[in-house]
């Protein structure tokens, strides 16, 4: 009887790793080709023999400056962006084991987006100046929300109501600055406030991209500890997991390359809202999402930002697309919740 329990187990086990690792592969492979499609689509579509000339550093004739100039950069901004929205929103969502508790909702976002309009309104500062800025206002945000919600006994629910008053606070304030802001300043405020890759360079992508490289990885091997997070906290803590440790390096790392990434392409909506819950849903129990939050990620954004490009007649941002998306689901969610009681 024991040993056909354990087989059972084991059965259990063998059937959940054959689904993760079928699930991420074919995540990854769609992320592959719409970053494929990404460089070969445009005013001029180029076949693959041509961009592969153009990654080995060939010149071939306009296809080096419309792929290697315009297009990799774009894909390259996507990838990055899509990564680290769609693996912080899973942190987030995790940790504090509710799907409102993600940086678009609670206000992170907006605080770096914030700190960044303030920077390009009233300082006229650098591309440079703006990430660092925006890293400063989502790290502050984050701080004076887990201030103020602070009690005798901490509550989810409470964090999140606060988050939502400081994010409308500072949406009213990044009105206002666009209200008061020279006309020059505002199509490039607006832009950022879109979520968009247009204009995307590479020397502006790899502060992004080492953050990524640094945070990501401390995120993944933290992993398993996120998913005892989801516990509870007195769950967590019997199975060894230094709980407010924890919370404090998989917060910073998360902030970090949300912020990052937000001062890159502007705060693209609800990717860090959607991601961990597609994740979730595909892989399953008993490993881990966040890779596959990363790359469901990753897919909406490079998808998003093709068909706001070639679906419609008018060119549109990615943020619009993914906003159209989110935003349904948005309100769906908070009406189970509010018929659950958990609002």
């Amino acid at each position: 009887m024991i040993n056909e329990s354990m087989n059972l187990i084991m059965m259990g086990r063998i059937k959940r790793r054959r689904r993760f690792i079928l699930v991420t592969s074919l995540l990854a492979i769609i992320a592959f080709a719409l970053c494929s499609t990404m460089l070969m689509l445009g005013n001029t579509i180029y076949p693959v023999s041509d961009v592969i000339r153009v990654l080995l550093g060939e010149k071939v004739k306009g296809a080096s400056f419309a792929v290697g100039t315009i297009r990799f950069p774009r894909m390259v901004a996507g990838v990055l962006a899509g990564f680290a929205f769609g693996v912080a929103g899973h942190v987030f969502q995790t940790m504090l084991r509710n799907p409102l508790a993600n940086p678009n909702v609670i206000g992170i976002t907006a605080g770096s987006s914030a700190s960044a309009v303030f920077c390009i309104i009233v300082l006229h500062a650098s591309n440079a100046f703006v990430s660092i800025a925006s890293i400063i206002g989502g790290l502050a945000t984050v701080i004076v929300i887990f201030l103020l919600s602070r009690s005798t006994s901490f509550s989810i629910g409470r964090l999140i109501l606060i988050g939502i008053g400081i994010q409308a606070m500072l949406n009213a304030a990044i009105s206002y600055l666009l209200l008061i802001g020279q006309q020059h300043d505002i199509p490039t405020a607006m832009r950022w406030l879109s979520g968009s890759l247009n204009g995307a360079k590479m020397e502006n992508l790899y502060p992004l991209m080492v953050t990524v490289l640094i945070f990501a990885p401390i995120i993944i091997v933290l992993g398993k500890r996120l998913d005892m997070l989801e516990l509870g906290e007195q769950t967590a803590t019997s199975l060894g997991v230094a709980t407010n440790k924890t919370r404090l390096v998989l917060i910073i790392s998360s902030v970090l390359i949300i912020a990052l990434a937000t001062a890159a392409t502007g705060p693209i909506a609800f990717v860090a809202f959607l991601s961990g819950p597609i994740a979730k849903r595909l892989v399953g129990v008993g490993f881990s999402s966040i890779i596959p939050a990363g790359l469901v990620g990753i897919i909406l954004v490079l998808a998003s930002d093709l068909v706001g490009q070639f679906a419609f007649v008018a060119r549109y941002p990615v943020g619009v697309i993914t906003g159209i998306l989110g935003a349904p689901y948005l309100i769906y969610l908070l009406i189970r919740m509010n018929r659950k009681g958990d609002l």
